[in-house]
């Protein structure tokens, strides 16, 4: 999820571990606990080499491994912060790793995923909630916010924390059974038009968990499909994309096509443009949903170089567009447009 989920739900972690003994700085402190194990991202600074650095995220700081081993060295470094007060090395560990795995098993619910069991490769995503959700955040946010203005003696405190954590836990759920139903619609408009297919992976749109979208695998091809909850018809429209096989067999000789593989867990489309090849995971969705539409937000460029593959991002062009803010507006409206529903 985006930094300020993070953070709203870290420090509402740290307000139920250790709120009733240093009031705020509880907040503070499970905030900081939520951002940690996010600061992997480092390795885009560090990693000269852009495919590891997409790999390493998400990967040891988002594992049950680090959350064990971790919170009890933050705990002990903390608490030698606070020596002087009532908190136990015992309180601070538990507010580490509870911050870091609610963190991590949010972060599971997400398209992206994470590598829960690092060592082991095989990153695991639910695909339930956007990484940006509005509706789960800023409830939770108001919650967390209306907590500073009561004092840690105050029962209403505790009280105003918990709803804050059940209200944003049912919504978690609700995106889950919303999945369950939207899945069905899929999977029944497929055998309704005879597409037989050998898998099928479901998720909601940006910011929302009204529009959801389906990758569909076949033989030779893959499609894709929307479904708004607001959809009068349970028939599916979906855009058809060529495996592409020989161009794909051609570029399997490469060790950092197959590691991008691993990382789209085989959910891409090849597609060229100008005699450019485009590697476009499908797993992150079509930019919009109009039945023109063929542009993906994962797509990057390959370029052939000292006997390996290289990508190159494509989101390069939105940073050069003198207002980048005008392709997110048209973006959302044109989702928002499709959310609203197709009426027959």
């Amino acid at each position: 999820m985006d930094s300020l989920t993070q953070i709203v739900l870290g420090a509402a972690v740290g307000e139920a571990v250790l709120g009733k003994k240093i009031g705020n700085k509880a907040l503070l402190w499970g905030a900081i606990a939520g951002t940690i194990p996010d600061l992997d991202v480092i390795s885009n600074f560090v990693v000269s080499n852009k495919m590891q650095a997409t790999l390493m995220h998400r990967a040891f700081t988002h594992s049950f491994l680090f959350a064990f081993l971790m919170a009890p060295i933050f705990g002990y470094a903390v608490q030698k912060l606070f020596k002087n007060t009532n908190t136990t090395f015992r309180n601070w560990t538990t507010l580490f790793f509870w911050g870091f795995l609610t963190h991590i098993l949010l972060d599971v619910q997400t398209s992206y995923g994470t590598q829960l069991l690092w060592p082991f490769h095989n990153r695991l995503a639910i695909s339930n909630i956007f990484v940006v959700d509005p509706l789960y955040t800023l409830p939770f946010l108001i919650f967390v916010i209306t907590v500073l203005f009561y004092k840690r003696s105050n029962p209403k405190r505790a009280k105003i924390n918990r709803i804050g954590i059940y209200v944003s836990s049912a919504y978690l759920i609700l995106t889950l059974l919303i999945k369950g139903y939207t899945y069905k619609k899929f999977t029944n408009s497929l055998a309704y038009q005879k597409i037989n297919y050998n898998r099928i992976e479901t998720g909601p749109t940006p910011f929302n968990a009204v529009l959801w979208y389906a990758n569909v695998e076949t033989d030779d091809a893959f499609y894709i499909g929307a479904y708004s909850l607001f959809d009068k018809s349970d028939f599916i429209r979906y855009k058809k994309f060529d495996k592409n096989p020989i161009l794909r067999n051609s570029l399997k000789e490469y060790q950092t096509f197959n590691e991008m593989n691993r990382f789209s867990k085989d959910w891409y489309v090849l597609t060229q443009k100008d005699s450019t090849t485009y590697y476009n995971n499908i797993r992150f969705g079509l930019m919009g949903f109009e039945p023109d539409n063929r542009d993906f937000f994962f797509s990057q460029k390959i370029n052939i170089k000292n006997n390996d593959v290289l990508f190159e991002s494509e989101r390069k062009k939105f940073k050069n567009n003198k207002k980048p803010s005008s392709f997110i507006k048209k973006m959302v409206k044109k989702i928002f447009i499709r959310a609203k529903g197709i009426k027959q």
